[in-house]
């Protein structure tokens, strides 16, 4: 087994330049956040992403067309005042310019027939693809986007099992679930790295993570985590998407997601797992918007397959910062 005690340093490790530590008091971040966005974008670029971050997300919705057509739940919210447009590259994603009220308000809302949620979220699940009558594990499922998404696409004929560690998290994934008219779901309370089950033949992992990604929706993610937490926070990482692999079937696929903009959180990750097992390929995904993720970062070169992979950045793409890759068990 490889250990990753000198790398684990070079990648947690780095000195915060006086350029960092000028911008992390200007714009409130921890500065070895900043010093990262430094060394993967350059000083202009990363200027550029923090002046983003203080602008905040407008809101969006993917429409539930399980229930009901997304032209009618757009003409409905328009006859209601809101002001509402079509995401491109989401098959059922709309972007909220203006709201007369709260948009989880409406009796379409309560009725199921959308669920708010921000458009990298919405790619996860487009990019996992989830098909039919397949046996699919959501490893971490609260509050439910990701779930609810996958029984719609597949028409509530997957045969989904949402898992949960936090209990207090349960009741709104449970409610989002039954609010949207799914019935083709298993919740478990549960810590997904103790799992025990056979026959999945997708795993969606959407990591918990530092939440960098958010920024723009939670401003206390600036400074909320120091390094030796984001270690902590890569470990679970780490043994999360291990733990996907030994569940699921050889042939089966696996979506690795973390909404964060950290390589700690994303390249790191599928690096480690790639290094010490030798039954996992990343596939190379079609995706609508992202870049490739980083194949070197501060010394570091990771495994070549992590070029695969994608990210998503505030200031690029105009979604969270999310790093996605696309697995398979041979």
């Amino acid at each position: 087994m490889k250990t990753f005690k000198t790398i684990d340093e070079k990648v947690f490790g780095y000195k915060v330049s006086k350029e960092a530590l000028g911008l992390s008091r200007r714009f409130g971040y921890a500065s070895y956040v900043v010093e990262r966005y430094l060394r993967l974008l350059g000083m202009e670029e990363t200027e550029e992403l923090l002046k983003v971050n203080e602008k905040p997300m407008p809101e969006s919705y993917r429409c539930n067309d399980f229930l009901i057509a997304c032209n009618e739940v757009e003409k409905r919210l328009k006859e209601k005042k809101f002001l509402v447009s079509k995401i491109p590259f989401l098959p059922h994603g709309y972007e909220v310019t203006f709201s007369p009220y709260s948009l989880g308000a409406t009796h379409e809302y309560m009725m199921g027939y959308y669920y708010i949620q921000d458009p990298g979220s919405m790619l996860v699940a487009y990019l996992l693809d989830p098909r039919k009558y397949t046996t699919i594990v959501d490893m971490a499922a609260a509050p439910g986007g990701k779930a609810t998404q996958i029984l719609q696409l597949t028409e509530d004929s997957s045969r989904l099992i949402a898992v949960e560690y936090k209990r207090k998290r349960i009741k709104a994934l449970r409610s989002n679930l039954q609010r949207m008219g799914f019935s083709n779901y298993l919740i478990l309370r549960h810590d997904a790295r103790k799992l025990k089950i056979k026959g999945a033949d997708m795993i969606l992992l959407d990591s918990p993570s530092s939440g960098e990604g958010i920024i723009r929706k939670d401003p206390g993610r600036k400074a909320r985590y120091t390094r030796d937490d984001l270690k902590k926070i890569h470990t679970i990482q780490y043994e999360l998407l291990n733990k996907a692999f030994d569940l699921v079937e050889k042939g089966g696929e696996v979506l690795y997601a973390a909404c964060s903009t950290a390589v700690e959180e994303g390249e790191y990750v599928i690096h480690k797992v790639l290094e010490r097992r030798k039954d996992v390929e990343v596939l190379r995904t079609p995706s609508p918007i992202g870049d490739k993720a980083f194949v070197e970062y501060n010394g570091v070169e990771f495994n070549a397959e992590v070029s695969k992979c994608i990210r998503l950045w505030p200031h690029r793409h105009w979604t969270e910062g999310f790093f996605i890759c696309r697995m398979r068990r041979i």
